[in-house]
This record gives C-alpha cells, structure tokens and sequence, in this order.
C-alpha cells in the first residue's frame, strides 16, 4: 500500500512504454498535483488521473525538481535523494522523447 507514480510516453498506433517509475516520491507527486490543477484539471482527486507533459512542463520541473515543496499524503512516504536523482533522469529522457514525437503521460496511484 502506498504512493506509485509511473511517466510513460504514447505515441498514436503504438503500445505506451514506460520510462520512468517511484515509489513514495511525495513531493513530486505534490508537483504533479498542482500542475494537473493549473492546467485546469477539475477531478477532485488527482489519483489515478493521467497528467500529459508538455516540454514547457518538464522545463519547469527541470529548474524546481531539487527544489520541490514537501508534500504528504496518505502512505505516501517521503521523498529522498534517490527519487530525485531518478527524477532529473526522467526529465532528460522525457524531453528526448518529445523532441522524438511522443507525448509524456504521468500518472500515480495511491
């Protein structure tokens, strides 16, 4: 039991892949959330909500990613040194995929 969160890239006549995925990255799960949010998400919950990034977005979480606010959630653990080590690999590799064609899903459950 507790926070899994997965980014995967899709493409039209192709199976999504996974990229990336945490367990229990908290504050990016919080970053995640507020983004879905302005972006006009309007799910009262943002669990099991799949979240498309656009190139802007991961930019952005490129400069605030070492940086993220500390979230909490039920089960959902605490963020460490790892997830974000595992994070700004995402990042780099996301960013390829679009400049490739994909779209970038994110999406957790919890």
């Amino acid at each position: 039991m507790g926070l899994d969160q997965y980014a995967f890239t899709r493409k039209e006549n192709e199976e999504d892949t996974q990229v990336m995925q945490w367990r229990k990255h908290a504050n990016l799960e919080g970053w995640m959330s507020d983004l879905y949010y302005e972006k006009g998400g309007t799910k009262d919950s943002f669990n099991c909500v799949e979240l498309p990034l656009s190139k802007e977005d991961l930019l952005r979480l490129l400069e605030e990613y070492q940086s993220l606010q500390t979230s909490t959630g039920s089960f959902w653990g605490v963020s460490t040194t790892y997830d974000l080590e595992q994070t700004r690999v995402f990042i780099e590799s996301a960013i390829q995929a679009i400049d490739d064609g994909y779209e970038i899903i994110y999406t957790s459950w919890w």
